[in-house]
């Protein structure tokens, strides 16, 4: 449930409005206009009355909650192109099965919107079209950051993959071996410390390979929790569109949709928990129910790859 937003301030906003302007122009303007003591005094009389009831009629509050209103409006406008403009982005950059994936999901999301529809009845016991959507929303924007996470981490391991590091890995080690075997026979010399040095950056590269090696197996780790976390949130759409279908009651298909949600929060934990992709760990913006369910229209770079 959320929060009623705060009222404005209408003293605070008279005092910059030109209702005050006129308010002062009228009463202390022709007061000193007048050029006698008593126009003066009734001019700061009608200008502080003005002050007490003005800010409180019903006109100057409809003005003022009408622009608070627009302004919120405008706001709220230029998030939901902000958010667009990234889930454009985000869905251009996909492969084309990623991207066919997200359409056959939004399909599925669909599929519970028009079922759920006929018989959404807003009562106590029925989820409102506008909650179910928003629900349906915060699946979708989750699946598209798993299928970006996931893509990124595959292109990602892929290139590890060439570099061979197990092969590097074992070559530096039998490399330093060899050089510690070398120095324990040497006699002292000029070319011993240089030999040292050589030892010293041939184990520093041996610890690089490790390390990178150690967050190959993490990526693999991660890109493997991805995909299938994908393949359970589409379980789980399917099961509440069968509900929607099959049963056509607002209460099994809100619980099923509640529980969904539920787990969907333990998904969205852990893609928080992704440092190197805090870009696309943020929960879905505050933006109009349904927008997830559309999908743009596919780049032509797609679009030709489909058709080869």
């Amino acid at each position: 449930m959320t929060d009623a937003p705060p009222k404005p301030a209408y003293r605070h906003a008279f005092w910059r409005s030109r209702d005050h302007l006129w308010l002062a122009l009228l009463t202390l303007g022709i007061g000193f206009a007048t050029g006698e003591p008593l126009g003066l005094l009734v001019g700061a009389v009608a200008y502080a009355l003005g002050h007490v009831f003005l800010p409180d009629t019903a006109r100057f509050r409809k003005k003022i909650d009408d622009r608070a209103l627009a302004a919120d409006a405008a706001l709220a406008a230029e998030r939901t192109r902000a958010f667009e403009a990234q889930r454009t982005q985000l869905l251009s950059a996909l492969s084309a099965d990623r991207r066919r994936r997200q359409q056959a999901l939004a399909t599925v999301c669909n599929d519970i919107t028009a079922a759920s529809t006929e018989f959404s009845s807003g009562g106590d016991l029925a989820l409102s079209l506008d909650t179910r959507l928003r629900k349906l929303d915060e699946l979708l924007w989750t699946y598209l950051r798993l299928l970006t996470i996931e893509q990124s981490l595959e292109v990602y391991l892929e290139t590890e993959r060439r570099e061979q590091l197990p092969q590097a890995s074992e070559a530096a080690a039998a490399e330093i071996a060899a050089l510690e075997v070398e120095l324990a026979a040497a006699p002292k010399g000029p070319s011993v410390d240089t030999r040292r040095k050589l030892l010293a950056s041939r184990r520093e590269r041996h610890e690089a390979l490790q390390q990178r090696m150690a967050r190959v197996e993490q990526a693999r780790a991660n890109h493997d929790l991805a995909r299938s976390e994908q393949e359970r949130l589409v379980e789980q759409a399917k099961l509440i569109r069968a509900d929607a279908v099959a049963h056509k009651n607002a209460e099994a298909l809100g619980a099923r949709i509640d529980i969904s949600i539920e787990h969907l929060a333990e998904t969205n934990r852990w893609l928080s928990e992704l440092s190197e992709f805090k870009d696309l760990t943020n929960q879905l913006p505050a933006v109009p129910a349904g927008a997830m369910q559309s999908i743009p229209s596919a780049p032509r770079s797609i679009e030709a790859t489909e058709k080869n």
